[in-house]
């Protein structure tokens, strides 16, 4: 690999970072939003989700014209829409002013995920992608381990609006990085058969076992991110975490999902995926019934049953992920791949609505009913397991072709 490759995968990678950690830094500032603006659980799970939601119609739309642009010049100008979204929530005064902004923000932040992957996938042969998707991937982890710890940090010594003050600091350094070192990439504009993506990304949802990977998303969504959204405030509220030891929740589950994750895909390959992900899938459940029935009491305790939930969930999406690029062939997989992203938000958005309309809060500020959550999680996930075993893989069929 060489150096202009390496500053790509850089600014590539800086830019999915920044991406993630805005949106996951809503998360564990819920407890701040909810004392500051005086809202419910459900006024909450409506910030967390009007990004996701919004994210996820976009990031539909633009499948069917993402390939029609110069990538460089569609990222600069989505990034800084984004840049401008998270600069409003910064600035934001009040409740419904910060969730507009928060629409604004997934409206951007929607399309770049989608973005980044069509760059390397046009920028790096097959034979060295595998390396390339990880290195940009492991911004998830990064955000986890660094960046939302050290957003939480400021948010609780300055106020809410410093994290996202920041990251719009370091997208602006970012958008000039995409100027610098980006090269332009028109390959995929010499192609005109992108005047037919209209009935090509259609024809998609005729195919009985994509829509079945689309369902086998939706579930694992399901499984997971209607207990995430309430995990910080269930943990100040009703365990007794002070808003600082919130930050060890994400250092320490992250720290440890960079650690296991490749581990389990190293198993994956060699004991099979299927297997794997339904062990994977299955001690995630464990997680599941006790985070969300934790009693007050000791925070060790807490933080070693959060970490297990961040390993287990972590190694059955990755996983599932590889699972799916395996139901759809090389020459649809980017088009699927942009659909499958956006059921992955939409999903999301619905898990938070759900989890916002059935949790409540007592005057005490302690929430009731998350155990309810974690019961619906759970039926998901037993659910997606049963689905997985209906799935229809091909591994590297489309790659020997």
């Amino acid at each position: 690999m060489n150096k202009k490759e390496q500053l790509l995968l850089l600014v590539i990678a800086l830019v999915q970072f920044t991406n993630i950690m805005d949106f996951m830094i809503m998360m564990p500032l819920g407890p701040q939003f909810m004392r500051t603006f005086n809202i419910t659980p459900a006024q909450f799970s409506l910030l967390v989700s009007s990004y996701t939601i919004s994210a996820g119609i976009v990031g539909f739309i633009c499948s069917f014209f993402l390939d029609r642009f110069d990538r460089k010049k569609f990222l600069m100008v989505t990034y800084a829409g984004f840049a401008i979204g998270t600069l409003a929530c910064a600035l934001s005064s009040g409740y419904h002013i910060l969730l507009a902004a928060r629409i604004i923000t997934g409206v951007f932040g929607g399309i770049l995920g989608a973005q980044v992957l069509a760059i390397v996938g046009d920028s790096f042969e097959y034979s060295r992608r595998a390396f390339a998707m990880s290195f940009v991937s492991a911004a998830f982890s990064f955000a986890s381990v660094f960046g939302v710890p050290f957003g939480l940090y400021m948010a609780v010594t300055f106020s809410w609006h410093m994290p996202f003050v920041v990251i719009f600091g370091f997208a602006v350094v970012v958008l000039f990085l995409i100027y610098k070192f980006v090269p332009e990439l028109k390959s995929h504009l010499h192609d005109r058969s992108h005047h037919k993506t209209g009935a090509a990304v259609f024809s998609l949802f005729k195919d009985a076992n994509l829509l079945m990977a689309l369902l086998f998303m939706m579930l694992l969504v399901l499984g997971q991110f209607t207990i995430a959204p309430f995990i910080a405030p269930y943990m100040v509220y009703n365990v007794g975490f002070t808003e600082h030891q919130l930050t060890f929740i994400y250092l320490f589950g992250g720290a440890a999902s960079i650690i296991t994750s490749p581990v389990v895909g190293k198993i994956a390959d060699k004991k099979g995926k299927l297997q794997v992900f339904i062990i994977a899938a299955a001690l995630a459940i464990i997680p599941l019934y006790l985070i969300t029935n934790m009693m007050r009491g000791s925070i060790s305790y807490a933080l070693i049953i959060t970490t297990l939930f961040f390993v287990f969930i972590s190694g059955r999406m990755s996983i599932a992920m590889t699972m799916i690029t395996g139901t759809i062939d090389l020459k649809r997989r980017g088009s699927f791949m942009s659909i499958n992203s956006s059921v992955q938000m939409l999903s999301a958005g619905i898990a938070s609505l759900i989890s916002g309309a059935i949790v409540t809060q007592l005057p005490s500020k302690e929430l009731v009913h998350y155990s309810y959550i974690g019961y619906i999680a759970i039926i998901s996930s037993l659910l997606a397991i049963l689905v997985a075993t209906r799935l229809k893989t091909e591994s590297n069929v489309d790659v020997l072709k």
